[in-house]
């Protein structure tokens, strides 16, 4: 099994076509050029002396140098511990520590904040500083000086390269072990999805410290262009678009619903793109349909998780899923290898038949190993017959199309009545004076939980009662929410998935509005 870098080998063969570009900073790094910067930054790793199987902790904003970090590390078979660059420092010291990282690349600043951290990381030894000198740090210009012949090492389906902390939205962070194997999969599996070729440009929105890289990775791997966007920012998102003449372009539900509120026009930005991405969270009729209707792109609803390298082992819904009926509603079909199936939550050896709800078990080339030293997390839901038990509730119906309904931990009991989050969002996003919504349970001494909402205004006022009586007339009383409250915002991470653990942290005994 080949290391999963050699692919940059095989496109230097053409070596002058753009492989890479950051507009923020003016950057662009052909085929050549991109493989150059990793070689050379994984022999200056070695030079520093990090070995095969070291963790290396990467703390940047999204960046080429993020990127050249990934490949550099695994093609040395080091493993990568990606952070995003707002972490605390509690945070990254978790990282640091748990994965026992005996290296940070980070930025001066970053560098600032690792120093003060260094005495409690035993394992811990270099650090180094990539735009600007740092106390104590090596300098990234340092590593590129290092000569560029760089063979990637031979590895082994089930060889480390990536500790992928989970967001920790419920407990402690868990770190999925992800191999060569897992990436060479993904790779695959999103290149079939989306039908990339070398002809194809990239908008990427997603931050490079979750798994959504692997959608530039695999941009990457099939020959295009990975056009990188470090912040969402709707008016430079579709001048982007409009300059790079984007062929495939990154979405999320909150991206989706933003474009369906812009004014007429707006569609010529996208006219190049063919397909968009759309992940990380429930995509509701509500968002998708008018998106659809007005935009014309078809939406690629892929389901993953960072166990899963997204749909390296995973389903999504193609182009040609939207002929049925089902089109405004599936994440689609199993892509490449995967096996999906739906078993009871109690009980997982017991699998459930079309159209019952249950919990949704993948299997496939891209499911993690397990849990970095977490054993017992990783025999609860890594089955020793190689299914992934993902925490997802749903369904499939008669043709195999897997329909999510929520996440298990989030769905609400209220008297013994299933309320299922995403599915009350989905109607109160409906409503032309909601721009945003999120929906979920807190304890109630009498029905055990009772569903609440906050909802962001799209810039008229709202009321609690105007709210309430919208979803009475929608949905069944017992999923209207039993108290509406107004905020500026919702807190999500890297601005996408939601934190609903915080929510009820923060409102569950709060009052109305």
């Amino acid at each position: 099994m080949p290391n999963c870098t050699t692919f940059l080998d095989a496109n230097a063969a053409n070596p002058t076509k753009t492989a890479l570009v950051i507009p923020s900073t003016g950057e662009s790094y052909t085929r050549a050029e991109l493989l150059d910067r990793a070689c050379r930054v994984g022999r200056g790793l070695l030079g520093l002396g990090v070995e095969r199987g070291d963790r290396v902790c990467i703390y940047l904003d999204s960046s080429a140098e993020y990127l050249i970090s990934y490949f550099a590390l695994w093609r040395i078979g080091a493993v990568a511990v990606p952070t995003n660059r707002v972490y605390r420092e509690s945070e990254v010291l978790y990282a640091v520590r748990d994965a026992g990282a005996v290296a940070v690349i980070t930025d001066a600043d970053g560098a600032a904040l690792v120093g003060r951290i260094r005495d409690r990381a035993p394992s811990l030894r270099h650090v180094v500083a990539v735009g600007g000198e740092a106390a104590g740090a090596t300098p990234w210009v340092n590593l590129l000086r290092s000569p560029p012949d760089c063979r990637a090492v031979h590895c082994r389906f089930d060889d480390l390269c990536q500790i992928q902390y989970t967001s920790g939205t419920t407990g402690k962070p868990k770190g999925a072990m992800l191999t060569h194997g897992n990436w060479i999969a993904a790779m695959d599996a999103e290149r079939d999805v989306l039908r990339l070729t070398d002809a194809d440009v990239y908008l990427g929105i997603y931050p490079m410290g979750h798994v959504g890289i692997s959608w530039g990775i695999s941009t990457l791997r099939a020959g295009g262009t990975y056009v990188v966007m470090e912040r969402f920012d709707l008016d430079r998102y579709l001048a982007l678009a409009r300059e790079y003449q984007a062929t495939v372009v990154a979405g999320m539900p909150p991206v989706i619903h933003s474009l369906i509120q812009t004014p007429p026009g707006t569609e010529a930005a996208l006219a190049t793109a063919r397909a968009m991405i759309s992940g990380g969270g429930p995509l509701t009729p509500g968002v998708w349909r008018p998106f659809h209707e007005r935009f014309g792109i078809p939406i690629v609803n892929a389901y993953g998780l960072s166990e899963t390298v997204v749909v390296g082992t995973g389903t999504a819904i193609r182009p040609e899923h939207y002929a049925t009926a089902d089109e405004f509603q599936s994440v689609g079909t199993p892509v490449g290898f995967s096996e999906v199936k739906i078993v009871d939550a109690n009980d997982p050896a017991r699998e459930l038949p079309p159209g019952e709800d249950g919990e949704i078990a993948l299997r496939g080339p891209g499911v993690a190993l397990g849990y970095w030293q977490m054993p017992d997390e990783t025999a609860a839901v890594f089955l020793p017959d190689g299914w992934f038990l993902t925490g997802d509730v749903g369904h499939l119906d008669g043709d195999g199309m897997l329909y999510i309904t929520d996440r298990k931990k989030d769905m609400i009991v209220m008297s013994g009545w299933k309320v299922y989050p995403t599915e009350v969002e989905d109607v109160l996003v409906q409503h032309p004076g909601i721009r945003d919504a999120a929906v979920f349970g807190c304890t109630d001494e009498r029905r055990g939980e009772v569903p609440v909402a906050v909802v962001v205004p799209s810039g008229n006022s709202i009321t609690p009662e105007e709210i309430i009586a919208f979803a009475r007339e929608r949905l069944a009383g017992y999923k209207v929410p039993r108290r509406i409250i107004i905020a500026g915002e919702i807190p999500r991470v890297n601005g996408w998935k939601l934190l609903r653990k915080r929510l009820r942290e923060d409102y569950c005994g709060a009052g109305t509005g």
